[in-house]
């Protein structure tokens, strides 16, 4: 560890933070119905969508006519891209002749980008066509990523009105953050990808040969639209195998900080809206506190771990950072920093092989993911997921005094507290219960490249980020087999539908609750104390759950490197 190495941390830090307040601001005006500066252009085009869908923005939708809207969009969502993929070798945009993509691989990749989770069990340049790339996996990428920041908005409004039985429109909303937020974004940020050398273009793959006179085929395509919203979505699909380890996506440190910030600008713009629309800002802050405690804590025991190296290299007297897997341009900062927060958010980019860390370096990444990527999160995923944290640290800091617990005037009462149980439980009965049966079951055991707990966590990871919504992998795991695409497609319905429902239950039922006005007894939210017990909860649930699981793959596997063992 260096203090140039944390001084690059800090200046992370620092943009984010100052990025946090104005695109707060004018994602509050979004999903409010102001007017921006974006209004005049694409006002006429979002009311003309309106019109064909049959709906209006005055209309506002009880929390079930929402959550029906949002299943019956990603269902015909799927159906269409699992269409394309097994159709791929009849449709256009197919210059280098790719086949059409097996039954089990398009369930799993369907099912993948409609829930924002993008977890890839092939190589993006040897398995997909430009037109799968652009029409199928990226218009999915961004109604994806919109379809998370709906969630959260019907969330929020259900905190921020008095009383009410409706909380939005889900095609308003989903409209609404394409339209205004993630479109214009994503195309100044494409331009900006390609000043920086990353490829758009719908040309052939290039034929070279190299000095040793080896032919070779350098794939290329429209990358640069496509990386824009994998980033800023936190999709994290790659167009190619390495994904952000690739020099045509990510060519040098300054792409690599800009996609770093484009991973965690819009969920963390998230507490800041969510504090301008309950009329108390120091809310949205102190929820990015408790965000920012977990995330610097992970990032300063990953890069720790990383720059303290491999203990077994150290007996051969190889001294220095481990930097197996990782890219010469990066280095051991920015690919620890990087891998934190593509974990604490459920984005899954990588520009290090996760794998190849250290058994600590590798445990935080896991660690971010069964938390349920709380730690900012997905786009919108990341604060209802928190929210629900939240019901739970404000039910037990209410028992501790003997009052009913509130926040922010709404009584968190049974319902809601069976309804946050229940979204949260769901993620470690689709992470645990398929690694068990994983580990015990011949076919999906020879699927994994290394034996031992390094095996085990191969295993134990992928789950892990189907589930959570993430999309990353560990590496040596052969994921492309029948089982293991309809089981992590399995998990990621479970961890993307199973936790939404119950979020808008909650928010269903508390829309309809009056707020009470604070009083002397209120537990205050903006403050130290909430932020420490939220924190508390957070890791007292996820350590609970996930230690004994954890305790067989990274920690042993720490402890064996620490006795100067391999498997």
């Amino acid at each position: 560890m260096t203090l140039n190495g944390w001084f690059q941390i800090l200046v992370f830090c620092g943009i984010l933070v100052l990025i946090v307040k104005p695109l707060g601001a004018y994602m509050t005006r979004v999903f409010s119905g102001e007017r921006t500066l974006l209004s005049p252009v694409l006002v006429p085009i979002e009311r003309g969508l309106y019109a064909v869908a049959g709906t209006s923005e005055k209309e506002d939708q009880h929390w079930t006519a929402y959550a029906f809207a949002m299943l019956l969009f990603n269902l015909l969502g799927t159906l269409v891209l699992y269409l394309i993929l097994r159709l791929q070798d009849v449709l256009p945009m197919n210059p280098a002749g790719m086949p059409a993509v097996g039954p089990e691989l398009s369930f799993n990749t369907a099912v993948s980008f409609v829930a924002n989770t993008n977890w890839q069990s092939y190589g993006g340049e040897s398995t997909m066509s430009y037109f799968s790339q652009m029409t199928g996996l990226a218009v999915q990428n961004f109604v994806s990523a919109a379809t998370g920041m709906a969630i959260a908005i019907g969330l929020i409004r259900a905190f921020s009105r008095a009383s009410g039985k409706a909380i939005g429109n889900f095609w308003v909303d989903m409209t609404r953050a394409t339209l205004y937020i993630l479109l214009p974004f994503c195309i100044v940020l494409t331009l900006v990808y390609v000043a920086l050398g990353v490829p758009q273009t719908f040309g052939p793959y290039v034929e070279a040969t190299t000095l040793e006179g080896v032919k070779q085929t350098i794939a290329l395509g429209p990358v640069a639209s496509q990386l824009a919203i994998k980033m800023l979505g936190t999709n994290g699909g790659g167009f190619f195998n390495a994904n952000s380890a690739h020099p045509f996506e990510n060519p040098d440190n300054i792409s690599n900080m800009i996609q770093m910030l484009s991973i965690f600008a819009i969920g963390a713009a998230f507490t800041n809206v969510f504090g301008r629309m309950v009329g108390n800002q120091r809310q949205g802050w102190a929820i990015l506190s408790a965000m920012g405690i977990l995330f610097v804590v992970g990032v300063a025991v990953v890069y720790w771990a990383e720059a303290a190296g491999n203990p077994i290299m150290h007996a051969f007297r190889l001294e220095g950072a481990n930097m197996e897997g990782k890219e010469v341009r990066f280095g051991t900062v920015m690919s620890s920093l990087f891998a934190v927060i593509t974990t604490a958010a459920s984005c899954g980019a990588v520009n290090a092989m996760h794998g190849s860390f250290t058994a600590l370096g590798g445990l935080i990444p896991l660690i971010n993911m069964q938390l349920g990527e709380v730690i900012v999160g997905g786009v919108g995923a990341g604060f209802y997921g928190i929210v629900l944290f939240i019901i739970i640290a404000i039910f037990v800091a209410g028992l501790m005094v003997g009052r009913t617990p509130e926040y922010l005037g709404k009584k968190i009462e049974a319902k809601e507290m069976k309804m946050a149980v229940l979204a949260i439980l769901c993620l470690p009965l689709a992470m645990l219960i398929f690694t068990a049966i994983a580990t015990v079951l011949p076919s999906a055991v020879a699927s994994i490249g290394t034996a031992g707990p390094h095996g085990f966590s191969e295993i134990l990871y992928a789950y892990t980020s189907a589930a959570a919504n993430n999309g990353s992998a560990f590496g040596g795991l052969t994921a492309n087999t029948p089982w293991y695409n309809v089981t992590l497609g399995l998990g990621m319905l479970m961890g993307r539908f199973l936790v939404i429902i119950p979020a808008l239950a909650i928010a269903g039922s508390l829309v309809a609750k009056k707020t009470v006005p604070a009083s002397s007894g209120t537990f205050p939210t903006d403050g130290p104390l909430f932020v420490g017990l939220l924190v508390g909860t957070i890791l007292i649930v996820g350590g609970l759950t996930f230690m004994p699981a954890l305790a067989l793959g990274p920690v042993v596997e720490h402890l064996v490197m620490i006795a100067g063992q391999t498997f």
